[in-house]
């Protein structure tokens, strides 16, 4: 087992905030990018990860991770979160997601199959529920 590298972060915080690639303060600090990737989380440099797990309970086959039901669902999402994302996204996102709502309609996923329409459930759908995130999160900037 390698030894736990020894990165001083207020050091990471100069360098990363002049600019430099990951690359290189991976050389500076004798750790590979993943350990500057690891360091600079640890310091506080990079965004939160999103989780999208909620909106996207399904493993996707790779073909399908961009499909338009995909991104709009991780678009709502990451709004949901508090991650802000380009108007024209969002506006795409909410409209679809509006359209099966208001349709009485829900999304379902099969590998095989990839994404489709199906008769939103009595309890709520899927999509629904991601809305209503979103739009809650929206809520304080719209006022």
């Amino acid at each position: 087992m390698g030894r736990k590298a020894l990165i001083d972060h207020e050091e990471l915080r100069r360098l990363a905030g002049q600019g430099l690639p990951n690359a290189e303060l991976a050389a500076r600090f004798g750790v590979s990018e993943s350990g500057i990737l690891q360091a600079k989380r640890a310091a506080g440099l990079s965004k939160a990860m999103l989780d999208h797990s909620r909106a996207i309970p399904w493993k996707l086959n790779r073909s399908h991770n961009q499909s338009g039901p995909a991104t709009n669902l991780r678009n709502l999402s990451s709004v949901a979160q508090g991650r802000p994302i380009p108007t024209e996204k969002l506006n795409t996102a909410l409209r679809w997601a509006g359209r099966l709502v208001s349709g009485g309609l829900d999304i379902a996923y099969e590998p095989e199959r990839g994404f489709f329409e199906i008769p939103a459930p009595s309890g709520g759908s899927l999509v629904e529920t991601v809305l209503a995130e979103a739009r809650r999160a929206l809520e304080p900037a719209q006022d």
